[in-house]
């Protein structure tokens, strides 16, 4: 099983769910799960499944004109899916801070710690947007 986590910028406004109705068709029909991180600005994203299909994955990705300055954070070879059936994070209508972030940590709960740490720290900064003193 290969896992591929990578973040990307947002090209304007997008809008999230019709990425995830494309998604998740595409995903069942390719062996694709992970974790998809949307906040309107930037995507943070884990896609687990064969390596072909994953790599065949990224590449639609990177090809779409929603998505800029694409980054790998990183690439690894999994003994079981970390993230189980696709999931999505994303801001709920006024959903507070803090339960988006609890909500992702019991997403990413089962992923290896460095995997957890990045989708926690990447949520962290969005809780907190002060910039460091």
């Amino acid at each position: 099983m290969h896992q591929l986590v990578y973040i990307s910028s947002a090209v304007g406004s997008v809008a999230i769910l019709p990425i995830v109705a494309v998604s998740r068709v595409n995903n069942l029909r390719d062996g694709i799960t992970g974790l998809l991180y949307a906040d309107g600005v930037r995507f943070l994203q884990a896609l687990e499944g064969e390596a072909a299909m994953v790599e065949r994955t990224y590449q639609r990705i990177a090809r779409d004109e929603r998505h800029r300055a694409l980054v790998v954070l990183s690439q690894r070879e999994v003994a079981t899916r970390e993230f189980g059936p696709w999931s999505m994070a994303e801001r709920r209508g006024d959903e507070a801070n803090d339960m988006l972030f609890d909500r992702i940590g019991t997403l990413v709960a089962g992923a290896s710690p460095s995997v957890r740490a990045t989708f926690d720290h990447f949520a962290k900064i969005q809780r907190d947007p002060r910039p460091p003193q």
